[in-house]
């Protein structure tokens, strides 16, 4: 074929490429010949399917390159293959899927409207409860464990013992303490009921000394009168002057004596005082001791299962070590961190549906119960300053507490920690729009 298109555009006649001779061109008649025993082959030269074999349609319709003698393709071209028609059956099938697709999407805008803009979601949820942390109020070593791990208790259950030798002995001594101060304190009243009974009898004493001192006042006196008219001695006089002093001083001594009584009596009222006082303080000792030995068995405080046990028989804690857990059921709840810009329309006592991650095929039913009054960034360690130069603005988001009911709490279906989904719709709820600045207010 090559052969062939080569003598073509060089012109010869001889036509040796093909086996046969070719007609000039210059011949008018030839080429009419030639046409005519092409047309009146034509039928001759159809296929099985009834298309026209290649080469015929391209030496007949198209030239070479020169644009002189006609150029013959070769019969295995892709550009000879005609174009399929289109089936009707893809056509039904795109109509189809075009009126599924219009009558999903129709659907799937009713719904919205009627159901979807009035839902307000987040998966930023959790599982919450008021966990509560066993902490040991005593020191010592463990002795005994009274639970396992995922144990169920109720309030006043025994959940651990520590060895309480140390804390009976602290008890003992504390009473000793209390008998001692006690009997101080009996000991002395008793000698200020003595001290008493001094100073009456040094009233009686001064009593007596007065008397004696009266007397001899009274025999000074008729001694002098007598010695100045000369009716008595200057010796006598002077015995009754003597006397006189002596009974004086002695009255003095009695007064001074009922004096000591009095103030010794002062200072064993303070002594009992003081010993009052230690009675009083060692039964606080007492009362301390003995509550620090209730202390060596730890209780629960509230029902729930104990998780994140820490304690071991032979363990010895400090106080305020942590010993377990106390997750209590009863009190499980939804805390939902929703956008702020979700808030507009999320009231107290709103409908929620809520799935949970682990039960995805079992959705719960809940309420909204309160809205925190602040951003969860207020209430972190380290909140957020925006009085820098440089700043981002950051949706904040809002806690949001949502009750569940009772019934699918006892189901113990939901674990503290665990991820949710909650929907709220705003068209339930309490319809006042100051609930959450009266409740502020008030």
């Amino acid at each position: 074929m090559k052969d062939l298109n080569v003598a073509l555009r060089e012109g010869r006649s001889d036509g040796s490429a093909l086996g046969g001779s070719v007609k000039s061109e210059d011949r008018p008649e030839n080429k009419a010949g030639d046409a005519g025993a092409d047309s009146g082959n034509k039928p001759d030269m159809e296929t099985r399917d009834g298309s026209t074999p290649v080469a015929d349609r391209t030496g007949t319709g198209e030239e070479s390159g020169d644009g002189n003698t006609p150029a013959i393709r070769e019969s295995g071209s892709a550009d000879d293959v005609p174009p399929k028609k289109k089936s009707g059956k893809a056509k039904r099938i795109f109509a189809v899927i075009l009126l599924a697709g219009l009558g999903f999407g129709g659907y799937e805008g009713y719904h919205w409207w009627m159901h979807g803009r009035f839902i307000e979601s987040t998966d930023d949820a959790y599982v919450n409860a008021d966990i509560t942390v066993i902490q040991s109020k005593v020191g010592g070593y463990v002795s005994d464990v009274a639970v396992t791990d995922n144990q169920f208790v109720k309030a006043g259950d025994v959940l651990l013992r520590i060895d309480d030798g140390d804390y009976k002995l602290a008890v003992r001594s504390a009473r000793d303490s209390i008998e001692s101060a006690e009997a101080t304190v009996a000991r002395i009243a008793t000698q200020i009921a003595s001290a008493r009974t001094s100073v009456q009898q040094s009233e009686a004493l001064v009593g007596a000394k007065e008397a004696a001192h009266d007397e001899a006042k009274a025999n000074f006196d008729r001694q002098k009168r007598l010695a100045d008219n000369k009716f008595a001695s200057q010796a006598t006089l002077d015995t009754a002057q003597a006397n006189l002093k002596k009974t004086e001083a002695n009255l003095k001594s009695a007064q001074v004596s009922v004096d000591l009584a009095k103030a010794n009596i002062d200072v064993l009222k303070g002594e009992k005082k003081e010993a009052a006082q230690a009675v009083e303080a060692a039964k606080t000792a007492l009362a301390k001791a003995e509550r620090d030995l209730g202390f060596t068995v730890v209780k629960a405080p509230v029902d729930g299962i104990v998780g994140n046990r820490a304690a071991q028989v032979g363990s010895l804690l400090q106080a305020g070590s942590r010993i377990a857990a106390i997750v209590p059921l009863a009190d499980t709840h939804i805390d939902a961190n929703f956008k702020e810009t979700q808030l507009e329309g999320i009231k107290p006592g709103a409908e929620v549906s809520i799935s949970v991650d682990a039960y995805p095929d079992e959705p719960i039913k809940g309420t909204v119960e309160s809205i925190s009054p602040a951003t969860g960034s207020v209430f972190s360690l380290l909140p957020s300053e925006n009085a820098t130069g440089n700043f981002t603005k950051v949706v904040q988001r809002v806690p949001v507490k949502i009750r569940v009911p009772a019934e699918e709490v006892e189901t113990g279906h939901l674990r503290a920690g665990m991820s949710v989904v909650v929907d709220v719709d705003t068209r339930t709820g309490d319809t006042s729009t100051d609930v959450t600045r009266s409740a502020a207010l008030h």
